[in-house]
């Protein structure tokens, strides 16, 4: 299902996630409109009731993208989606609203709420039915998800010289990507980001089916924060592979890591890994897929909470995930996603959601470590 949101990284296209089902309410004399949606009826289960995350998760979108054309060779374009969310303490988002022009071979260039740069790489491996996609976190890896204030350079197939080669450039202006926050001042008033840059290149290798790729990020400002990323798909046959790398490094560590907000030199490594195999049937098309999901910092108890005695583990997220996708048609898919929780009650990813609180008891620390059943049916157009 998230497959479909690669689609994103390529303007020209102008399209979303759900560009196969969308509705083209406009096209004359050069101008296209097309109008998009959803509506994602899902429940999480777990085997431990009244767990935090449980329950219903439904979510709705609904957006819109537009081109224009200039000239025989420059296109104008915009995008917006937003989303709307149900259940307890649900919080509704514009998910994207940017405008740019394309160039052809020269590139394209927009600006406005999108993708960080390094979204091209994590995408490889954020393709399961609901779970996945950790790596796009900017908590953890700068420019890794959706952020506000970006202005991104685009350039596929290297000028029009090499078939399936793309790079981008993008800087970020003081956007709200979390990985920026308390980035100018080491304290956590009048300071809510700072500005970032990144870069990123993949290659579709010849008519192989296999892509590979690297990118890197970094903010300004006082606590300098960087990532790193590297990743590998093969997509080809109904079989699709992917692996993907990354490891970030923060000056200063997430906020509410630790008591004095101070966690000095965060390191954090990051290790995804996917399969997929599409079966096809007269109606509609199976896909089962497996995974394997890592995310470690290096020497966890320095960025527990003050008085979080028996602290040990270093894993910040670590599961095995078993998924199934179910296509009846463009418009209409049903998912079944179990995620296996591999994380131990001494582990900080365990304990890391619950430091918003004033205390927390041993029950709710193993609470975060059960797996998770979602169940979802997915209308789209």
């Amino acid at each position: 299902m998230k497959r479909n949101l690669l689609a994103i990284a390529i303007p020209a296209l102008l399209v979303a996630g759900t560009a196969s089902a969308s509705i083209e309410v406009w096209n004359k004399d050069g101008n296209k409109v097309d109008f998009y949606g959803r509506v994602y009826a899902l429940n999480y289960i777990t085997d431990r009731d009244n767990q935090t995350g449980e329950g219903d998760k439904t979510t709705a979108r609904l957006g819109m993208s537009g081109q224009t054309q200039v000239t025989e060779n420059i296109t104008g374009y915009g995008r917006w989606e937003y989303e709307a969310k149900t259940g307890s303490n649900a919080e509704n988002e514009t998910r994207y609203a940017y405008a740019g022009m394309n160039f052809g071979d020269l590139g394209s260039f927009d600006y406005g709420r999108n993708d960080g740069v390094l979204k091209t790489l994590t995408s490889y491996t954020d393709v399961l039915p609901e779970f996945g996609g950790d790596a796009s976190d900017n908590d953890l890896y700068a420019l890794s998800a959706r952020t506000k204030a970006v202005a991104t350079y685009r350039n596929s197939d290297f000028f029009g010289l090499v078939n399936g080669l793309r790079f981008a450039v993008q800087y970020a202006d003081n956007g709200d990507n979390s990985s920026t926050s308390y980035f100018n001042k080491h304290d956590r008033d009048g300071h809510d980001s700072a500005e970032a840059w990144g870069s990123v290149v993949d290659w579709d290798v010849l008519d192989t089916g296999l892509s590979i790729g690297a990118g890197y990020a970094q903010t300004g400002g006082h606590k300098d924060a960087k990532a790193w990323s590297a990743g590998v798909k093969y997509d080809n046959n109904n079989l699709y592979l992917a692996a993907l790398y990354i490891q970030g490094k923060q000056k200063y560590g997430w906020d509410n890591a630790s008591a004095t907000h101070s966690a000095d030199d965060l390191k954090t490594k990051g290790y995804e890994v996917v399969a997929q195999y599409g079966i096809d049937f007269d109606i509609g098309r199976l896909t089962p897929s497996v995974a394997y999901i890592q995310h470690r910092v290096q020497d966890a108890s320095s960025f527990s909470r003050s008085g979080d005695a028996g602290l040990k583990g270093n894993d910040l997220i670590k599961y095995v995930d078993v998924g199934l996708t179910y296509d009846f048609n463009k418009n209409l898919q049903a998912i079944l996603d179990y995620k296996i929780n591999l994380l131990d009650k001494d582990d900080i990813g365990a304990r890391r959601a619950l430091y918003d609180d004033s205390s927390f008891s041993r029950s709710q620390i193993k609470a975060t470590t059960k797996d998770t059943v979602a169940l979802g049916l997915i209308y789209q157009f």
